[in-house]
């Protein structure tokens, strides 16, 4: 027994280890780190035998929830809301118009009957927030065409879900009302976008009012908030991985007293979670099982990259302000993930006949999409002239890390191109009392500040202050230029 734990123990560790090398080793050459992941599952499975469906779920909906989680809090409101409609409109009638000409072509390439050729489309129709978030996380690609393609895969889950759903159900009981099925989605979306609002709202009330002793607690109440938000979503049959998008966008752009310990953890922790989450996904497939449908997988997967989701995208989207070379690169960086290889584990649990074919060819096309796509996004944008001036970040080493009794705390303010302190030296910057710039970051330099020190645009401010002062404080560095301010300069 002993031995079993122990050595359970060694693999669990050396796993991280090696998931972690992978990760920089995957920056270097440019391949998304997920395929490094899933392929060291691979390997391993050829000496471990591991066949636990449900566990890999259960695992998998965990570490989605700390995905989303994590991606949630990094979104920025005020760019995503200026993209929300076609975000959306991508993640319904986006997913189902992708999810019916794959699985219409699955049928043929596959042989499945219509309702599994139908359910193979589904499954592998909608993009992955997991994927998404690692791939675009460090590009400098425009900030619109980033915002689309987060929101839609944060928000696209309830589609994906959905139809899952109602293929299985459908395939076992062929008599099942359509009525009440386009009902449960319509509840599932609603209750989805209230719940995560809700339980936001309150979220942010109970970080910044609980006043706990360490700050190490912050984050671990953040992300218990976060699976409350999941599992009380699922209790009225409810999206809880859309509750949790939306919640984690509500607490990540509201006003938070220890937001960077909070960021930080919540980032590590989703590290963790995915290296974990596409080793054990890669546990379940045998590389002799994919050389067996290598043609097929090969097939739809291309199929998919090339027709089935630039229709979905174009089709869906002809009205927006998105011109062509837009449309083209949200096509190409649709990145399959962990989404579409959970989803494929529904029809293993429910005993649909050809469960192991459709999950073993679902797995080849998120390698395949992982590998190809993932790995080719940067350059894509780049030839298309969709890039963007990368933005100086933060170390975020510099916040104040004490008890939660402390009265005082340090935030990070940007300094955008309009903001009115803009060219002013700091000491004509009327701050209120007890409040001090205690550090400038100028690109890749930490400056000292001093009275005659000039704030420019693009600068990261450190500030010092009392905890109630944090919304007047920001207010005034957030405040833009007037015209008046303009010409007087």
């Amino acid at each position: 027994m002993h031995a079993t734990v122990d050595g359970s123990i060694l693999l669990f560790s050396t796993l991280l280890i090696i998931g972690v090398i992978t990760t920089k080793f995957s920056s270097r050459v440019g391949v998304p780190s997920l395929v490094f992941f899933i392929a060291v599952g691979m390997l391993l499975s050829q000496f471990i035998y591991y066949d636990s469906i449900f566990l890999t779920q259960l695992f998998g909906i965990m570490a989605l929830i700390v995905i989303l989680f994590e991606g949630g809090m990094q979104t920025k409101w005020t760019q995503v809301k200026k993209v929300i409609v076609p975000s959306v409109t991508l993640a319904t009638v986006g997913v189902l118009i992708t999810a019916g000409i794959i699985g219409v072509l699955a049928r043929y390439i596959l042989d499945l009957s219509w309702l599994e050729g139908l359910l193979f489309g589904a499954i592998v129709g909608s993009t992955d927030a997991a994927a998404i978030f690692a791939v675009l996380g460090s590009k400098n690609i425009r900030t619109k065409l980033t915002s689309t393609l987060e929101a839609e895969s944060g928000t696209n889950d309830p589609m994906a879900i959905f139809l899952t759903v109602t293929l299985i159900a459908l395939i076992q009981d062929p008599n099942s009302s359509f009525l009440s099925l386009i009902v449960g989605f319509l509840w599932q979306m609603g209750a989805g976008l209230l719940m995560g609002w809700l339980l936001g709202k309150l979220s942010v009330w109970m970080i910044n009012k609980i006043n706990l002793d360490s700050s190490g607690l912050y984050p671990v109440l953040s992300m218990a908030l976060a699976v409350l938000t999941y599992s009380l979503t699922t209790l009225i049959q409810g999206s809880g991985l859309l509750a949790v998008y939306i919640m984690a966008v509500t607490v990540g752009n509201a006003d938070l007293t220890y937001r960077h310990s909070i960021f930080r953890f919540n980032e590590g922790f989703a590290w963790m979670m995915q290296i974990l989450m596409f080793i054990l996904l890669g546990l379940l497939v045998f590389p002799d099982q994919l050389v067996s449908v290598i043609w097929q997988g090969l097939g739809l997967s291309l199929l998919l990259m090339l027709v089935a989701r630039p229709i979905g995208v174009f089709a869906s989207m002809i009205f927006m302000k998105y011109d062509f070379k837009e449309m083209t690169f949200l096509s190409w960086a649709g990145l399959r993930g962990a989404v579409p290889i959970v989803l494929a584990t529904y029809p293993m649990i429910a005993g649909i006949e050809n469960s192991q074919l459709i999950f073993n060819v679902v797995f080849f096309v998120v390698l395949t999409s992982a590998l190809v796509q993932g790995s080719t996004v940067s350059f894509l944008a780049s030839k298309l002239g969709l890039l963007s001036r990368k933005k100086a970040a933060a170390p975020h080493t510099l916040e104040l890390v004490s008890i939660g009794k402390t009265n005082s705390e340090i935030i990070e303010i940007d300094v955008e191109e309009d903001s009115a302190v803009v060219g002013q030296e700091i000491q004509q910057v009327t701050l209120p009392d007890k409040t001090l710039i205690t550090a400038i970051v100028r690109q890749n330099d930490i400056i000292t500040p001093k009275g005659q020190t000039t704030i420019q645009e693009g600068d990261i401010l450190y500030v010092l202050l009392p905890k109630y002062l944090r919304a007047q404080v920001k207010t005034q560095f957030n405040r833009k230029e007037t015209p008046e301010q303009t010409e007087q300069d």
